[in-house]
């Protein structure tokens, strides 16, 4: 099976990733969403947390060979980092969202020496804002960051577009599209609900999907 459907399946078994199209959750900014995501069921299934740990190892060795260094996002991204990297023997490190306001006052967790080649891991990209924070954080400290290894991908075109500006790659184990189509074909959802999923994908502040046609 091809690691993104996979991975796709998995996330629907835990419900990590739920979609419910005809009562839309909103989120922080107010935007109704059809789809709720919590990544972090994946650390407590055993089975969908070795899928995931593996196969970001995967992609990191793949996409990044030369890695030397993997920094989590915190908080979601911390524990995937940690796993990953003592899967593959690799250091590893995470950023705050925020510098510390006591003791060494850091925002980097971990040892990142100048010039080192680093992998951002995260669990979740939407519109990419908070990723790309982390990016530039390890920019600013000398690091030469070979980009994003991550778990789901909205491909929101926001995201796309934030991502390129910042001049960064980003590898997901599985996408909005993926997990739609995976979950209308096990019957999570009604084949119809497919269409109206990427509308929301395409331009999340357009709601008329929430009426649109089962």
């Amino acid at each position: 099976m091809e690691r993104n459907k996979l991975i796709a399946k998995d996330l629907l078994k835990i419900k990590a990733v739920f979609f419910r199209p005809d009562e839309p959750f909103t989120w922080a900014s107010g935007i109704k969403s059809p789809v709720y995501c919590d990544n972090r069921l994946t650390l407590t299934n055993v089975e969908v947390r070795t899928d995931v740990e593996e196969g970001l190892a995967e992609i990191v060795k793949e996409y990044y060979p030369d890695a030397e260094v993997l920094m989590g996002t915190s908080t979601a991204g911390i524990a995937h980092a940690a796993i990953t990297g003592h899967l593959l023997k690799m250091p590893m490190g995470y950023v705050r969202s925020g510098a510390k306001d006591h003791g060494r006052q850091n925002q980097i967790e971990g040892e990142l020496k100048p010039g080192q080649k680093a992998v951002v891991i995260e669990d979740l990209i939407s519109t990419g804002g908070s990723v790309i924070e982390v990016v530039n954080v390890l920019r600013e400290a000398g690091a030469e960051v070979l980009g994003i290894a991550s778990i789901f991908t909205y491909g929101m075109k926001k995201g796309l577009e934030r991502l390129a500006a910042a001049d960064v790659k980003n590898v997901s184990l599985t996408d909005f599209d993926t997990i739609a189509e995976t979950a209308s074909e096990e019957g999570y959802i009604a084949p119809g609900d497919v269409e109206r999923l990427i509308a929301f994908r395409n331009n999340p502040s357009d709601e008329s999907w929430i009426g649109g046609k089962k």
